[in-house]
């Protein structure tokens, strides 16, 4: 199945405001995307709009968000359920720097429903640090349900190559990097394979604007009835996710 576990709505400050849940599902579903995440910066207040337009076009729909650690490190949190993600969203933005947004300048920050219409906008700047680490987050995150993913880590800003230097040993699902194999990016120099510990490597889209929709999607080894088995109306089986993404290709280290 074709999977892609990156994406920004208009919620996140640097996505594009024709980003609803319902363009994202739409296009995801014309190029072929089959397993879908939302994962908006410190919030998951558009996932009850992407959950309908994933069911309503076939997409089987994974809940969550990329957070920004205290280190500004970008890790994704996904869970199957969404009464799991909006807790823990609602969890991350209460412990998110109390840095009121400035639409003109950072852009908006608004949450739809269904058909698009907008519900609210949130107060305090998304794409600030929470106050969690980096290891907290990976424990938090499995605590309330769900599975992480250290985002981007061969990107040279809001990685942990970038923060850290390296990136460190945690409870990961799997590692997510802009090329496979990952190499560390010294400003224009490409240089050694970056070393992620034998950790599952995927590719996704990180999508702010509808052309980047699907544009790293990857394959992950598991069937419908594996993925959904209480049926097309039950949530995902993390379980299944996480033995499929044991599949997925490997550094050399």
């Amino acid at each position: 199945m074709l999977a892609d576990f990156h994406n920004h709505s208009c919620l996140s400050p640097c996505g594009s405001l024709d980003m609803s849940p319902r363009v994202i599902a739409e296009i995801a579903a014309k190029r072929n995307v089959e397993i879908l995440a939302l994962t908006d910066h410190n919030s998951s207040r558009n996932c009850p709009a992407f959950a309908f337009h994933c069911k309503r076009m076939g997409i089987i729909p994974l809940y969550g968000l990329e957070v920004t650690t205290q280190e500004e490190v970008h890790m994704l949190s996904l869970f199957a359920g969404l009464n799991e993600a909006l807790a823990f969203g609602e969890y991350i933005y209460s412990i998110i720097t109390p840095f009121p947004n400035k639409p003109e300048i950072a852009g908006d920050q608004v949450y739809v429903d269904k058909d698009d219409n907008i519900e609210g906008e949130l107060e305090f700047y998304l794409s600030g640090a929470a106050a969690i680490g980096v290891g907290e987050l990976g424990l938090k995150t499995v605590e309330f349900g769900g599975i992480v993913i250290p985002a981007h880590v061969d990107r040279p800003a809001f990685s942990m190559s970038s923060q850290l230097g390296v990136v460190v040993k945690g409870p990961w699902a799997a590692v997510e990097c802009v090329q496979i194999p990952p190499y560390e990016v010294m400003g224009n120099i490409t240089s050694r394979l970056l070393k992620t510990h034998s950790f599952p490597l995927i590719r996704s889209s990180d999508a702010h604007f509808t052309e980047h929709i699907g544009r790293r999607s990857f394959e992950l080894d598991i069937t419908v009835e594996e993925l959904l088995p209480n049926g097309m109306d039950g949530d995902a089986d993390l379980k299944a996710v996480l033995q499929a993404l044991k599949t997925r290709p490997r550094d050399r280290w």
